[in-house]
């Protein structure tokens, strides 16, 4: 005998999906630039913020960071800019911002390193990365030496 179901009544906002489909279509919108939303995501974005506030305030910091990134200045000018960065927030007292801004301060100098140079570690995150898929291609390594030597002969 087959269980009878509640049926759950959804509500479908003005661009025809639930909460559930907004918040699940949102999620790549959320990580880019205002400027590169089609007019669906801007509307499905709006209706997020709405009835989500909070994700705005968290959004608009994500997006005030990045600017910070991408801006062409030095390191005590980048600090001044993080550090009013850090009481927006603290301002905001969100738990999750705050383990953020926990890492910043922990690695501060390295962070700053990035504003002199313009450099970061990919490549040799891209590196690593090759390394590790050679070496379970290889289903490991048994003679160092040997796979050092393929290594060399392979990526250098």
């Amino acid at each position: 005998m087959a269980k009878k179901t509640k049926s759950i009544l959804t509500y479908t906002y003005s661009n025809g999906e639930t909460m559930r489909q907004i918040l699940a279509r949102s999620k790549h919108t959320l990580m880019m630039s205002q400027n590169k939303w089609t007019d669906t995501r801007r509307h499905r974005v709006n209706i997020l913020f709405k009835y989500h506030p909070i994700l705005k305030s968290a959004y608009t910091l994500a997006m005030e960071l990045c600017r910070i990134f991408n801006a062409k200045i030095s390191p005590t000018k980048a600090l001044g800019r993080m550090n009013k960065w850090y009481e927006k927030v603290m301002a905001l007292g969100n738990i999750n911002f705050r383990s953020v801004i926990k890492t910043f301060k922990n690695h501060a100098p390295t962070i700053l390193n990035y504003f002199r140079r313009r450099a970061t570690n990919a490549s040799a995150e891209a590196f690593n990365s090759k390394v590790k898929i050679f070496r379970s291609q290889m289903r490991g390594v048994r003679d160092r030496d040997f796979f050092i030597f393929r290594l060399v002969k392979l990526y250098a």
